[in-house]
């Protein structure tokens, strides 16, 4: 069977994190996407490294398989007629030029509607297409400051910190790709295409829920609780004799076994910590009480004895743990692709899982103008002219090589 979005061709004009994030996903479920990239150096995180697979960083490898590569210089009249026409033979442009740049290189929304009346088009920028900041540069680390989510990481008494990943970038990858999933919805039932416009900054203030409702709804502005959760109580961190671990009671029920488990189950009829309303009120009083039970054993004897009851807990693992999991080995979460220059190399694989149409790895992440030519004889334009835009540096072909992965 067809993978879901077979059929649909994306003209990729992003580059770093959240737009080839989207589009992998996206190809990753079938869809053609054609890289666009600058033919000196193309996209930034080909150069972020170490750690390198060969020549390749591990930072470019975690965006971009599924895609071909097409390398073109847009401030050349030839490089932006190339990509007029790619768009014209296109379903969906996604870009993340500052709000403006795309106007100028001839590639704009408006630009292109008029050669591909239906086409769907999703613009990524820090701070959106509207407002006083659309003009600014918007990364993650700033987005991450700007939109109050470091104001709420980090301990109550240490300095606001960042969170680990590029969440910012994520977020607005997997909006991207819910939007542009819900424009080709439209355009299937009525022929219609639309602009879409995403914000790293918009994608971050909604990603913080119930942070977020907290404040609108109360008034209180949030600080920092560490590992512990605004709403519930107990959710955090617990020491036990050889180690944290991480345990989430989410209602009254799960509260009473635990204090069940712990021995003390005298805590769950005490008015003060009886309803998860009174233990938000009392964490304070009440946390102290059961750490110091948790410290008597070590993690797999609680662990053990939580999960009995179910009440949900977990290890805090590091990296090589996480992988070595047989949860993580039993989903499926790594996968191996063959690269042409850095040989077989794992990836973290696609977490949606289809029953009758799954996600795949059909292309490597590609080399650097590894398809311009193949995608430009597609587009009808002759080798001859090919090679005189090589030539004169317009474009950059690096050869023709299958796809693979396992």
């Amino acid at each position: 069977m067809n993978q879901p979005l077979s059929g649909v061709r994306i003209l990729d004009l992003s580059r770093v994190l959240a737009g080839p994030f989207c589009t992998m996903i996206l190809g990753d479920l079938g869809a053609d996407v054609v890289k666009v990239e600058a033919p000196r150096g193309g996209d930034e995180t080909r150069a972020w490294g170490p750690p390198f697979a060969g020549k390749v960083s591990a930072y470019y490898l975690c965006a971009n398989r599924n895609k071909r590569s097409i390398a073109v210089d847009l401030k050349t009249p030839e490089g932006r007629e190339i990509v007029r026409r790619l768009a014209a033979a296109s379903d969906v442009v996604i870009e993340n030029f500052r709000p403006g740049k795309a106007e100028e290189l001839g590639v704009g929304y408006a630009q292109l509607k008029a050669i591909r009346p239906d086409l769907v088009y999703c613009s990524i920028s820090g701070f959106g297409q509207t407002g006083p900041y659309r003009h600014l540069p918007g990364y993650d680390f700033v987005v991450q400051a700007m939109s109050g989510l470091m104001s709420i990481t980090g301990e109550a008494d240490g300095p606001p910190v960042k969170v680990g990943v590029a969440v910012a970038d994520v977020f607005t990858g997997l909006f991207a790709a819910v939007g542009i999933l819900s424009a080709l919805r439209v355009k299937e039932r009525t022929g219609v295409g639309q602009h879409i416009d995403l914000a790293l900054m918009d994608a971050q203030i909604a990603a913080l829920v119930n942070v977020a409702s907290n404040y609108l709804v109360g008034g209180r502005v949030p600080g920092r609780y560490g590992n512990q959760h605004p709403n519930i109580v107990p959710y955090q961190t617990f020491e036990a004799a050889d180690g944290e671990m991480a345990v989430a009671v989410g209602n009254d029920r799960q509260f009473r076994r635990l204090c069940e488990v712990l021995g003390r189950p005298e805590l769950a009829e005490d008015p003060r910590f009886a309803t998860n309303d009174r233990r938000v009120e009392n964490r304070e009083v009440l946390i102290p009480l059961l750490q110091e039970r948790f410290r008597e054993k070590d993690r797999k004897a609680w662990m053990a004895a939580l999960a009995e009851h179910e009440i949900p807990c977990g290890p805090i693992q590091t990296l090589d743990q996480v992988f070595a999991d047989p949860q993580v080995q039993a989903r499926e979460l790594v996968r191996t692709l063959v690269h042409p220059t850095a040989g077989e190399v794992p990836v973290v694989f696609n977490p949606i899982k289809l029953s009758e149409t799954p996600a795949q790895i059909r292309r490597h992440p590609p080399e650097l103008g590894e398809h311009t030519e193949e995608v430009l004889l597609e587009l009808g334009f002759i080798p001859e002219q090919i090679r005189d835009w090589e030539a004169a540096g317009i474009i950059r072909c690096s050869g023709k090589r299958p796809g693979g992965g396992a």
